[in-house]
């Protein structure tokens, strides 16, 4: 088996253009500036898994000037296309030199290291692993060779997404584990709850 490897999709964090329902509340400067709290605490989180690679994937453009090293992080353009087929296509190619592989999104202020370790770990047991998001996404998906089915077909942003996807892994006649459940931060009240002050 390869290396694993972790994707994190990210988006560019441009005035007016990040976290825009959160915006729709608190302003576009202070969406911004949580934005860039909440890409703070993925990027240390995932800097202490030891042997894996690392992939950043950029909404609009690749920075080789920001916060996330380049020593570090292979830094690529997402692909065109909505959510699924952008997911699918990033897995795609990082499979070709890695495996397993799994993407964690970054607007997740409760993820750790430990359950990103755990999500590799689980892997050597099952064929996909999944952290549930309480709104009826995920914001973690991993699985041990490439199944683009998984991100095909789905109704993206609602929550329909984790029950579709399970049943597409069951279809598959796949195993998969389950992690611990946790909030993304698309909210005013979710920053509050799950949130930090700095």
């Amino acid at each position: 088996m390869n290396k694993p490897a972790t994707i994190i999709f990210i988006k560019n964090p441009e005035l007016g253009k990040a976290k825009t329902r959160l915006a729709a509340t608190v302003g576009d400067e202070r969406a911004l500036a949580i934005y860039k709290e909440l890409l703070r605490h993925t990027r240390e989180t995932v800097l202490q898994i030891e042997n894996c690679e690392k992939y950043l994937f950029y909404s609009s453009f690749i920075d080789k000037q920001d916060d996330w090293p380049n020593d570090f992080f292979h830094k690529k353009l997402q692909p065109t296309g909505d959510l699924g087929t952008r997911i699918k296509t990033a897995f795609k190619e990082v499979f070709e030199t890695n495996q397993p592989v799994l993407i964690v999104g970054s607007d997740c202020a409760s993820l750790t290291s430990e359950i990103l370790a755990k999500a590799i770990n689980d892997l050597k047991e099952n064929d996909f692993v999944i952290g549930p998001a309480e709104d009826g996404g995920y914001y973690l998906i991993g699985m041990n060779n490439f199944q683009p089915s998984v991100f095909e077909d789905i109704a993206w942003s609602t929550e329909q997404v984790l029950p579709q996807t399970i049943d597409e892994i069951q279809n598959l006649g796949k195993t998969f584990g389950l992690l611990t459940t946790l909030s993304d931060i698309d909210y005013e009240e979710d920053w509050e709850k799950w949130g930090w002050e700095f």
